[in-house]
């Protein structure tokens, strides 16, 4: 691997002005593996003009892969040798998803400028931690995607450009949220503030004032997204299914007022961001607690899953009216990430969103919802390949802005 920025052989990289990238995201939902096939225009200073999707596809998940994931993001279950292994087997589902993709656009590995590649977050630990040191503690920040470049670009012929987080986090801030970078590109508007809201594993919101400077643009992660709501439907199913499907469970259900106070007293929901998080805090354990409050309480399947669905959309919300609405000006919410499929969440939030603040998704206008994080990716790796940084320091609490990733040419 190796840094991006040092590089000559990628100045007639630079050279272009157009150029063609493949984003691969694998998100905390562990639904699959999205590619974009992405075309970026620049002018004859380097400058990004232009950013659209060629092409898509997702291959999802196996339950057995994702098993493996689960288990690995679990301080239980966790094994040094399933993890060095998996750091290699996934990407070959990578490498299998960009065949894919490269078959459905009709292209071929030639075309292809470079893949853009997040990885599969396994642990993110943004908070300062201690480390023992010569001398003294070092004070370290951590992250770990898995998902080795190197045989990505072994198997498809085409340069990677992967660990797109650690630079940030090296640079002191929390290494994401990322995406925010594309969001100002795509869907900022000279008139009106915007909100868009992911909502894949764990929610994150980008706060795109009107007229969209990046200086001004926020983002953070809300909480739990899908999470905890997958992880329920899978234990209260013994496996046979993952997900919620359009939230006609919860639909069924009634929402336990008493179970989501107690849980959205949590303490992550009133930290000011900037502000990430993942499984580590919503996942097993988050949701096993859930689970055991709500036998407490005899609640049914049904309104067990309600109460969940109404902890996300009551997370989101609530972040908005704390660290969003008393700076900014808002008129639209646009969702994305699995979570806009779930027309009960979205209800739900619809129904608590302040008057005159409106919802839609991203797809409404031309970014298909599960494509925009693997798109972000692919303009990511175009900036670092152009030498340019990326990260947004007024949202990840960086130092700096810097230049992201490494690469296995």
């Amino acid at each position: 691997m190796h840094d991006i920025g040092s590089f000559a052989m990628w100045d007639s990289y630079r050279r272009k002005r157009n150029h063609l990238l493949i984003g691969l995201m694998s998100g905390t939902s562990l639904d699959g593996v999205d590619a974009a096939l992405v075309s970026i225009k620049s002018d004859t200073s380097g400058t990004l003009m232009e950013v659209s999707l060629t092409d898509y596809v997702c291959v999802p998940y196996s339950d057995e892969l994702r098993k493996i994931v689960l288990d690995l993001c679990s301080l239980e279950h966790s094994r040094i040798d399933l993890l060095v292994k998996a750091h290699f087997g996934i990407s070959e589902w990578y490498a299998y998803t960009v065949k894919r993709l490269l078959k459905s656009a009709r292209l071929n590995r030639k075309d292809v400028d470079a893949i853009c590649m997040h990885g599969q977050t396994i642990w993110h630990a943004p908070d300062v931690q201690l480390f023992p040191g010569p001398e003294t503690d070092f004070e370290v920040r951590s992250t770990l995607q898995i998902g080795e470049i190197s045989v990505v670009r072994e198997r498809t012929g085409i340069p990677v450009i992967g660990n797109f987080r650690s630079r940030d986090m090296a640079a002191g801030g929390e290494g994401a949220p990322l995406a925010p970078y594309l969001d100002a590109l795509l869907f900022g508007s000279p008139d009106e503030g915007r909100i868009v809201q992911n909502i894949g594993g764990i929610g994150n919101a980008t706060v795109i004032p009107a007229g969209y400077n990046r200086e001004r643009i926020s983002a953070f992660d809300t909480g739990p997204g899908n999470m905890v709501i997958d992880a329920i439907v899978r234990a209260e199913t013994n496996g046979s299914q993952q997900y919620d499907p359009e939230g006609s469970i919860a639909a069924a259900g009634q929402i336990n007022q008493e179970l989501l106070d107690i849980f959205m007293a949590d303490p992550y929901f009133i930290r000011k961001p900037p502000k990430s998080t993942g499984r580590e805090v919503y996942g097993a354990d988050f949701a096993a607690h859930f689970l055991g409050e709500a036998n407490q309480r005899s609640l049914s399947f049904a309104d067990t899953v309600a109460t969940a669905t109404a902890l996300t959309s009551e997370s989101i919300v609530r972040a908005m009216e704390d660290f969003v609405l008393p700076e900014t000006t808002i008129a639209k919410v646009l969702a994305c990430g699995g979570g806009s499929s779930n027309k009960t969440l979205m209800s739900l939030i619809r129904q608590r969103l302040p008057q005159g603040i409106s919802l839609g998704t991203t797809a409404e206008i031309g970014i298909p919802d599960d494509a925009r994080e693997a798109i972000a990716f692919a303009v990511l790796g175009h900036e670092s390949l152009m030498g340019h940084p990326s990260n947004l320091p007024t949202v990840t609490g960086a130092a700096r802005s810097v230049i992201l990733g490494s690469m296995s040419l």
